[in-house]
């Protein structure tokens, strides 16, 4: 019986350079897939608000079931790909997100809430373990001193994917005069992606990756401590989870914000206007990327949070299209957040490396509490008010950043 080799960045020569280079660009596909995916799930938020007729509380049920799957699924992601490796656990996410994608045809037919959040929940299972797996594999695929931002570069199209899903909500989800009619783009809209993620796999399935294993040499950043010893780690889900609460809640109810205070803006032009915003989120990882070959990481991301504090001030203050702008603003400045302290947390942890993922893949659930509560703030006081909670969010994470600075 054949064995396949072990290999890691230091022992694979010529001959490995250009397996990672090509693994590396495979890897980005999946970041353009949940992307995708994410961008769809706001524009989703607003139409059930219409044609279900839901409360701005109950659509944030959406954010729940999609980022609360990533909590129950990315543990059991990380020891399966201790395992089994990296490729095991892509192909096990890609299939749940394919599985997840098609279960919107029962739920378009039968026109259930209930049943659009349970096909969200196994989806988003399915990009728990695409997580879980494709970014620490995207920091270990080449050298670690350039892990944040390699990981910066492949969540670079992860924001295409984010832009690309709101136009394709905005142009198929408000045109309908009918919501079957608009329930029925739902449902091939999810189809078409569906498909696509089948014909992924199976192109990773039939590729031969780099079977790269994380060496017990490796150095780590605090010899002799546990992995809940190490602080960058700790502190950096501590970080992660109230970054992701705070970019779930600023996009969820986006639509809304724009809606209500820029003058004669419709849900399909705000739809539009998200799009905008997530292209301010995808130059903003290249801009970042480019930023990181010059600054320090900490740096860089103490500077972006302590702008989106102010930004989301003004987003508070409910200025008009002034505000509409600064909340757009915030996007690119969010843009490199979730790759910068996914690389700092998990970074010179050696075998490590997969459990620490799972936990900080798990800390995502932030994305399933900040909606709800946002969308009570929204519905009893106002939606300006309601990005209070973003703001907080972001002072944890200017923290985080400070801390690891002076640390480095």
């Amino acid at each position: 019986m054949s064995t396949q080799r072990v290999e890691t960045p230091e022992n694979m020569g010529v001959r490995g350079t250009i397996s990672l280079r090509w693994a590396f660009m495979l890897i980005t596909t999946l970041f353009f897939m949940w992307g995708v995916s994410y961008g769809l799930l706001d524009v989703l938020n607003k139409h059930f608000q219409e044609t279900l007729n839901v409360t701005k509380a109950q659509s944030g049920l959406l954010q729940a079931a999609y980022f609360g799957a990533y909590f129950i699924v990315a543990l059991p992601a990380g020891y399966f790909m201790q395992r089994h490796g990296y490729k095991a656990g892509i192909l096990a996410g890609l299939s749940l997100y394919a599985i997840g994608a098609l279960l919107f045809v029962p739920a378009a037919m039968v026109n259930n809430f209930s049943v659009f959040l349970f096909a969200l929940f196994v989806l988003a299972c399915g990009l728990g373990c695409l997580e879980t797996a494709a970014n620490p594999f995207a920091t270990v695929l080449g050298d670690p001193n350039g892990a944040e931002r390699r990981l910066n570069l492949a969540q670079s199209f992860n924001g295409l994917g984010q832009f690309v899903g709101p136009m394709i909500g905005g142009s198929l989800f408000f045109t309908h005069a009918s919501a079957n009619a608009a329930q029925e783009s739902v449902k091939i809209t999810y189809v078409v992606i569906a498909c696509v993620v089948i014909a992924i796999a199976l192109l990773f399935k039939r590729t031969a990756l780099p079977d790269i294993r994380e060496s017990a040499s490796q150095h780590i950043q605090q010899p002799g401590a546990t992995l809940w010893q190490q602080k960058h780690f700790v502190g950096g889900v501590i970080a992660q989870f109230f970054y992701v609460a705070a970019q779930v809640g600023v996009g969820a109810f986006f639509i809304n914000y724009a809606t209500e205070h820029w003058h004669g803006v419709t849900n399909q032009s705000a739809a539009y206007m998200l799009s905008v915003a997530m292209i301010c989120f995808m130059l903003g990882r290249f801009f970042s990327t480019w930023l990181l070959g010059r600054v320090k990481p900490a740096a860089m991301l103490a500077a972006y949070a302590l702008i989106n504090i102010v930004l989301c001030a003004i987003v508070m203050l409910g200025a008009g299209d002034v505000s509409v702008v600064a909340l757009i603003a915030i996007f690119f400045f969010m843009s490199t957040m979730f790759p910068t302290i996914f690389a700092m947390g998990v970074k010179n942890l050696g075998e490590s490396t997969k459990q620490a993922s799972s936990f900080m893949i798990m800390a995502i659930v932030g994305g399933a509490i900040m909606p709800y509560f946002m969308g009570l703030l929204s519905d009893h006081v106002g939606t300006a008010v309601a990005y209070s909670l973003p703001l907080l969010c972001f002072v944890v994470v200017l923290a985080y950043a400070l801390r690891q600075r002076n640390h480095a």
